[in-house]
């Protein structure tokens, strides 16, 4: 009885960000395990231990591969709850497109958030076009392959780090983003050629947004504004207190949050 009720329990798939990597999530995982969840946390390609170079990757599906080998192996009718964390809201996006039946909700944490109408480059263009040059601080940008494949690598700086990312994390948290963080890619040159998601599939799945209050990195002015042009997404939740890395700056609260939305929409 108890090992049925074991396997009932929701399976969360942790997706990073830009940079980051399965690392990210060392408070959190431990926390949605203590509370009886199944907990896959995993590095996206080019990330973390992933032994990859950005330059290696020919397009954002390279890059998310990973994500979609989790899935794909998901028997049904088995379904996860899908967390995405900034950059990977399009992770997100895409798998959700993919495979839209092994996906009980989507919960998009400070994540970019595409919409149907426009190419899922679309939200990061506006985010690009709207926050000031300066906002980059330390951030590098460059070609990370030849022009006639045209990738832009973007490697965070110390500072962009500290000051827009980890704002009010701690600072072994801050050392830890320093020396793990790697590069990585918005992949506009992929995303902006392809076609707007589908109402059918992507539409289709159960979203719910957790609007992080104090995160300067995506401000909660932009995480509204995507909430309102997708149109589409069925809760916000704030953190008001979390920065742009909600699960090192209030890990607790990040996990209470995702146990009542998988507890609700499982």
């Amino acid at each position: 009885m108890d090992s049925g009720k074991k396997q009932q329990q929701p399976h969360i798939v942790l997706v990073h960000g830009a940079g980051h990597g399965a690392w990210t999530w060392y408070k959190l995982k431990p926390l949605l395990e203590a509370a009886g969840h199944r907990v896959t946390a995993f590095d996206l390609a080019a990330t973390g231990t992933d032994l990859r170079r950005l330059q290696d990757l020919c397009s954002f599906d390279d890059y998310n591969q990973p994500l979609l080998e989790i899935l794909a192996a998901i028997p049904p009718p088995e379904k996860v709850v899908l967390v995405g964390h900034s950059l990977g809201g399009v992770n997100l996006a895409a798998a959700m497109e993919r495979y839209p039946d092994s996906i009980s909700v989507a919960v998009f944490v400070t994540a970019f958030l595409p919409d149907l109408e426009h190419k899922p480059s679309y939200v990061m263009e506006q985010f690009v076009e709207r926050i000031p040059a300066e906002n980059w601080e330390d951030t590098q940008f460059s070609p990370a392959r030849p022009p006639e494949s045209p990738l832009s690598s973007m490697t965070f700086g110390p500072k962009f780090i500290s000051d827009r990312l980890y704002n009010l994390s701690p600072p072994e948290d801050v050392a830890l983003g320093t020396i793990l963080i790697r590069p990585s890619s918005l992949f506009l040159e992929d995303l902006s050629q392809m076609e707007p998601l589908s109402k059918e599939r992507f539409g289709a799945v159960k979203k719910v947004y957790i609007v992080c209050g104090q995160d300067i990195g995506i401000p909660a002015s932009f995480q509204r504004w995507m909430i309102e042009a997708n149109g589409g997404v069925d809760e916000v939740v704030e953190i008001a207190e979390a920065d742009h890395m909600a699960m090192l700056s209030t890990p607790r609260q990040l996990s209470e949050s995702l146990t009542k939305i998988a507890a609700e929409y499982h």
